[in-house]
């Protein structure tokens, strides 16, 4: 396994690249699906709904997100998804570095704009509803953004950065701008225990990881730690680690060309048979039909 995905110290993609310092993602789950599990990454993120409900959490708050609402992630902020009612979900995502928003030198744009922003004190409000002018103007911006990441046509990175941009100015005009530079709640300890939790199933997931481990890292008796972990991300921890495991199991489905039997070994299922039932249960398909190319993820 390429070493640089196995340390990676929180969430394995790669958002875009050197030149393109960004990614953008279509995505549909059934009704009760996770739409994504607890995770983190330095890049920030706009995530819309277009279809169905979506129960959300960040950091510490749980809120739903209807079809036409937006939720703003800053870089480092741990989130997840999880479909309701009855119909599933599909939403859009841009996660982009701040590198893309920067200026060649240091100026203006820089020191009043794009700075308080990566420092959070000028920052998005986290769920962003069409509920009055500057906010349908935002919600605008980021459809325009969904469509040229679609449409990929010559160019189309300067509509994406220009977008943006024209989002920030707004966001200071009409004095929507979140100060986030503090943690209001008290509960950043929380937050870097979680992570320290996560950071470490996702160093390990390839090998047998004990509930023990993972509650003395913290550290907690084991029960301490289930409610813990339950109450922060909405699962168990072993659900949350098998959950990791078929993620980086499909995404070696769509791109190595290897037996499935060897796959499930490679991300720390050592029963064959087990490993076949989690992954249909978690991607309504068995690993031959998602290899086949009948899921995306």
């Amino acid at each position: 396994m390429d070493s640089t995905l196995k340390n990676s110290l929180k969430e394995s993609r790669i958002h875009g690249e050197h030149l393109q310092p960004f990614g953008a993602y279509w995505m549909d789950f059934g009704p009760g699906e996770h739409v994504l599990d607890c995770h983190w990454h330095d890049e920030s993120e706009i995530f819309i709904v277009l279809e169905g409900e979506v129960l959300f959490q960040l950091d510490e708050e749980h809120f739903p997100v209807r079809a036409g609402e937006a939720v703003f992630i800053d870089g480092g902020d741990i989130h997840a998804g999880h479909a309701m009612g009855t119909e599933g979900c599909r939403f859009f995502a841009l996660v982009f570095g701040a590198q893309l928003l920067a200026s060649a030198q240091y100026d203006a744009i820089q020191d009043q704009t794009i700075l308080p922003f990566q420092e959070r004190k000028a920052t998005f409000p986290r769920l962003i509803r069409p509920s009055g002018t500057a906010e349908i103007s935002l919600l605008a911006h980021i459809s325009a953004i969904m469509e040229a990441c679609r449409s990929e046509v010559p160019g189309y990175e300067a509509a994406v950065k220009g977008r943006l941009l024209m989002m920030l100015y707004e966001l200071t005009a009409s004095g929507l701008a979140c100060n986030r530079s503090m943690n209001p709640t008290g509960g950043a300890a929380k937050i870097e225990r979680l992570k320290k939790v996560i950071l470490y199933i996702q160093q390990n997931y390839d090998s047998t990881i004990r509930l023990h481990e993972l509650a003395d890292l913290i550290p907690m008796s084991e029960g301490q730690f289930c409610r813990f972990f339950k109450s922060m991300t909405g699962q168990t921890p072993m659900d949350y680690v098998n959950s990791y495991r078929i993620r980086q199991a499909a995404e070696m489905l769509r791109v190595e060309d290897r037996k499935i039997s060897d796959i499930a070994l490679e991300v720390g299922f050592d029963n064959i048979s087990y490993f076949i039932r989690v992954f249909r249960k978690m991607m309504k398909c068995s690993p031959s039909a998602f290899r086949k190319g009948s899921v995306e993820i």
